[in-house]
């Protein structure tokens, strides 16, 4: 079945039209009928050995006309036969998956944890951001010229994320235990190809690398250091936080060395309290 972009770029313009309306205009324009649509989501579910995937006629009917919400087993299938992006089709119905990331922060925003980053479309970045496309990414430069939407996640996410090797962390609103060197509500690049804690005798405490972990009480971000399966994570001395020991590798497993971070310089100011 071959796909005209040029006819799904046209397709997918219709905004105005109800997603049962646009699923409708797709499979017309691939004239495909109610019983081919069947057969083919019976052969998925042959496939995948439920029959969740299975579209009966009547509840494809239901779908194009009374505007009936398909379940995520059908709306795969129906973006399988149709070859449209599934994450398109889920925003037709008000489910924007390129949300997630800012909402796993809205939600827990105050720990420090891992941030979800898997595009939903392939060459896509998950985060609601687009730049100038003249922009340099190597020089400095005032941003708030070049750029034309702005979301929540900083410029240095954009540069060569290798999903396969990198993920992205947060550092809770609560969390001091790195603070000055990494403020609470950073966002951290984590290369997770680097586990081992490395040895050596650091000039700087900017020179030493810093690790996101993972323990029985969440996430933390901090200095390792290695004796024989016990860990020590250390934390900046400005925090006040004292070390913690670790038994390896079941108390502790390292997710990767931190490697960039961005920073909210200008932090919301605390109410100041007034004293009767």
């Amino acid at each position: 079945m071959a796909l005209d972009k040029q006819v799904l770029a046209d397709f997918l313009d219709r905004s105005d039209q109800t997603p049962g309306e646009r699923l409708k205009r797709r499979r017309e324009e691939l004239k495909l009928t109610f019983r081919d649509v069947e057969q083919a989501s019976l052969s998925i579910a042959q496939h995948h050995e439920n029959d969740e995937f299975s579209i009966a006629l009547s509840r494809l009917f239901e779908i194009e006309k009374k505007g009936v919400v398909p379940t995520l087993y059908r709306l795969y299938s129906l973006s399988a036969i149709y070859g449209l992006d599934l994450f398109e089709v889920m925003q037709w119905y008000g489910v924007d998956a390129t949300q997630l990331p800012l909402d796993t922060l809205r939600v827990r925003d105050r720990e420090t944890g891992l941030i979800p980053f898997t595009p939903p479309s392939q060459g896509s970045v998950p985060f609601p951001l687009s730049l100038d496309p003249g922009i340099d990414l190597e020089n400095n430069a005032l941003l708030s010229r070049m750029i034309q939407r702005w979301g929540s996640m900083p410029l240095i996410l954009l540069k060569r994320m290798e999903p396969d090797e990198q993920c992205i962390g947060y550092v809770g609103e609560s969390d001091r235990s790195m603070a000055p060197l990494i403020r609470p509500g950073s966002i951290v690049v984590i290369d997770t190809t680097r586990r081992s804690p490395e040895v050596g005798a650091w000039e700087t405490e900017l020179d030493r690398p810093i690790y996101f972990v993972e323990h029985s009480q969440g996430y933390s971000v901090g200095w390792l250091d290695v004796q024989d399966r016990v860990a020590i994570l250390q934390f900046h001395p400005s925090s006040g936080v004292p070390a913690r020991l670790f038994q390896l590798p079941a108390e502790l497993r390292v997710i990767g060395q931190v490697t960039a971070v961005a920073a909210n310089l200008n932090p919301p100011r605390r109410k100041r309290q007034i004293r009767s």
